[in-house]
């Protein structure tokens, strides 16, 4: 309560600054710091300093630009949004606290291109740097109990409304063609359920391991990422291209964008293109290998451990000759 009140790291300053002192660290990198020490943490240290945007903490109290917990954040009501999320209003925000710390780091890095415009719109001045996130190789598939005999459309990810499958649920039970399993856990589960009632082609098989994600994925006939509001970079999408999995993707924040640059996809922008994209996947097999072999050489190329480490460590390189 007291970061979260203050953007310091009471309680915890002293035992960062001895880490530091200890350490002699020549790189930093944060990651969530909200809670860890909040911006006063980034005045900490006099290494060079990464920033990975994960979130909207910068620009968001409740991190996620989901307004009033029902829809995607346009224009800004911070007070009564906290409120609505039932978070006390953070007065430190109010002061010129943040824009001093942000001038302590030398790369603030942007998983993908909506996050860089947003934070740049904001902070017009803050060093951007747009670096994706990677996924390692896959572990080997195990078994996945409650998988249907029928082929299916696959879900990956927190139970929760920003998601949006709630406006998948009701479509799946309207169109007796279509199968959907829902691998994940959270919140907004038992809502969801509710809304599945007793259709019998929607399957809950709650939280996977990694491994058994692979063999969700292998036998998907896509992977829905109906999402209603502002993503930075979905991990599953990785998680996706690198299984050779097609996706299909609402028109909202950085999905889109992925899609192009992989070729891995569709996007739809209403139920009715949704329907036609189920449609499409579900009856040409010849599509499906084509995306799925599109997101697979694009996780190689762009988003795999290999590609990553090599921008990261010339971004390092390039600041520490700036910096001398």
């Amino acid at each position: 309560m007291a970061t979260q009140q203050t953007g310091q790291p009471w309680f915890k300053r002293r035992r960062i600054e001895a880490i530091l002192r200890a350490r002699q660290p020549e790189v930093i990198h944060y990651h969530n710091i909200s809670l860890v020490g909040g911006p006063g943490v980034l005045e900490l240290g006099a290494a060079i300093k990464l920033y990975t945007l994960h979130e909207h903490w910068l620009v968001c109290p409740t991190h996620v630009l989901f307004k009033f917990k029902r829809e995607p954040c346009r224009e800004k009501e911070c007070l009564r949004c906290q409120l609505s999320y039932r978070r006390p209003p953070q007065w430190w925000r109010y002061t010129d606290l943040l824009s001093r710390a942000v001038r302590q780091v030398d790369a603030f890095l942007a998983p993908s291109e909506t996050v860089r415009q947003r934070h740049a719109a904001e902070f017009p001045e803050l060093p951007l740097v747009r670096l994706p996130h990677f996924l390692g190789t896959p572990p080997a598939p195990a078994p996945v109990p409650g998988l249907p005999a029928r082929p299916y459309f696959l879900f990956v990810g927190r139970l929760e409304k920003l998601k949006g499958l709630q406006t998948i649920i009701p479509l799946i039970r309207q169109h007796p063609a279509f199968d959907l399993v829902i691998a994940g856990a959270g919140d907004y589960a038992p809502a969801l359920r509710q809304l599945a009632g007793d259709c019998e082609r929607v399957h809950f098989v709650g939280r996977l391991t990694q491994a058994q994600l692979q063999t969700a994925y292998a036998g998907a006939l896509a992977m829905l990422l109906p999402t209603i509001g502002f993503e930075v970079f979905p991990m599953v999408f990785l998680e996706a291209c690198a299984a050779g999995t097609p996706v299909i993707v609402t028109d909202v924040g950085p999905l889109p964008g992925l899609v192009r640059e992989s070729g891995g996809g569709l996007v739809y922008q209403d139920e009715a293109g949704l329907v036609a994209a189920l449609t499409r996947l579900q009856g040409e097999a010849g599509l499906r290998a084509h995306l799925g072999q599109a997101g697979q050489a694009a996780w190689r190329a762009q988003w795999s451990e290999e590609a990553h480490l090599e921008k990261y460590f010339q971004l390092i390189q390039q600041i520490g000759e700036r910096r001398g």
